[in-house]
């Protein structure tokens, strides 16, 4: 029998690992996007980005900043030198561009309906990785109406 979800809604079961996968994944692609974004800063700021730069900018340990990089590289994103910094592939420079401009576009919607820049600025880093194609699209359409 299924059970009752928040707001009265019946929750399907049979459907919960689908959906708790789900999550894990985006959860996994936002940390991915963020790491890739800090690193094309660590790279115009610096030249490149060292694994200890990362670490105290992310606010983690060495050897966790060392399996995301390594994730990072796996995945085709980012390559190390030794004795050198890492640096991001192609593949890694654009996805960082594309993670920088739908942060933009949230911030710009977010101070357009009124928040503060600040404000919009921080809850658009959590933002920005959930929000779908259709709903950038639409919040492009909504800042060229109001322009």
């Amino acid at each position: 029998m299924p059970r009752q979800g928040k707001e009265g809604r019946k929750i399907d079961g049979a459907r919960l690992p689908e959906r708790f996968g789900r999550a894990r994944a985006a959860q996994a692609m936002a940390l991915t996007e963020d790491y890739v974004e800090l690193i094309s800063d660590l790279i115009a700021e610096f030249g490149e980005a060292r694994i200890a730069d990362i670490a105290q900018r992310v606010g983690v340990t060495h050897p966790t900043a060392t399996k995301a990089i390594a994730r990072l590289k796996r995945e085709g994103l980012a390559s190390s030198r030794p004795y050198r910094g890492v640096f991001l592939t192609d593949a890694g420079a654009a996805l960082a561009e594309r993670v920088r401009a739908r942060h933009r576009i949230v911030v710009d919607v977010l101070v357009a309906i009124g928040v503060p820049r600040e404000t919009a600025e921080l809850d658009a880093e959590g933002m920005e990785h959930h929000v779908s194609d259709a709903t950038l699209k639409a919040f492009k359409a909504y800042l060229r109406k109001k322009a």
